[in-house]
């Protein structure tokens, strides 16, 4: 079954915040190859392991019906409180059973979440409830960002990446297929028709807050904080005062880009 990461309110409501929507580079990367796939329209997209629904929003501005799936209670109750389009709809339920018919789903996207299912019942899943021609979209980024701002940018990009490899030190150990950009993920989807793709880059607009923000939101400083508290949050806060000194400015909320790189896996069952 899903690895179980992301249960707290508390948790659920940083995740909320800080977490970004799917990059414009990614979107179109799988807008393209559905395009590409499909000779009808999409009726119905589920979005599993949808979080907060970052993703599901995006999907609903393109596709007719939009179901975000997860197994947390409290991220699909975040997700419901945010503001949505009336195409929308949440359910809580394991990636590994969908509560859909044999056929019945068009598309099947996953952002940041697959590393987290029973991959061998999840793939089964997705081969059950897709229709024949149904595609498939399950990516990541990657855990190399980097944080950009002027001519510090390298300087930025050492600095939260010293935060960053200490709080990976309490990485569950499934982010092992997201370090080998999906290859497992990419083996494991039972579909002749299917591609990965590793090198999609977006640029975020974020700001200093966001990043610590973003830090904070991560399944592996939440493992930190229940560890040792006082040193995870002094862990951020010396992070942003770095930074700030850094780029030469007082206010956590100045603009930056947070570069990162995404791994798409695309599949088209059979017809």
């Amino acid at each position: 079954m899903s690895a179980q990461m992301f249960e707290g309110k508390g948790h659920a409501a940083v995740y909320q915040k800080y977490r970004f929507a799917p990059g414009k580079e990614l979107q179109e990367a799988i807008l393209t190859y559905v395009q590409e796939k499909r000779t009808s329209p999409a009726e119905l997209v589920v979005d599993v392991g949808c979080g907060t629904g970052q993703g599901t929003r995006i999907l609903a501005e393109h596709f007719k019906k939009v179901v975000g799936t997860d197994i947390s209670e409290a991220q699909i109750q975040e997700a419901k409180d945010a503001p949505s389009m009336p195409n929308i709809s949440y359910l809580v339920c394991p990636a590994e059973e969908l509560p859909f018919e044999n056929a019945s789903v068009d598309i099947l996207t996953s952002f940041t979440a697959a590393h987290w299912f029973d991959i061998e019942k999840f793939m089964k899943e997705a081969n059950r409830v897709l229709k024949p021609g149904g595609c498939v979209s399950l990516s990541t980024y990657s855990v190399d960002m980097s944080v950009c701002y002027g001519n510090c940018s390298e300087k930025l990009t050492k600095i939260f990446r010293e935060a960053w490899d200490m709080i990976l030190k309490y990485a569950h150990s499934r982010l092992k297929y997201v370090a080998e950009d999906y290859k497992t993920i990419f083996e494991a989807l039972p579909f002749p028709d299917k591609k990965r793709i590793t090198d999609i880059f977006d640029n975020i607009p974020m700001t200093v807050a966001g990043v610590i923000g973003y830090m904070e939101s991560a399944s592996p400083y939440q493992v930190f904080l229940k560890n040792d508290p006082k040193a995870a949050k002094s862990l951020l806060q010396e992070t942003e005062k770095r930074m700030l000194e850094t780029m030469g400015v007082s206010s956590p909320e100045t603009p930056v880009e947070f570069r990162v790189r995404h791994v798409c896996v695309l599949g088209c069952k059979g017809k």
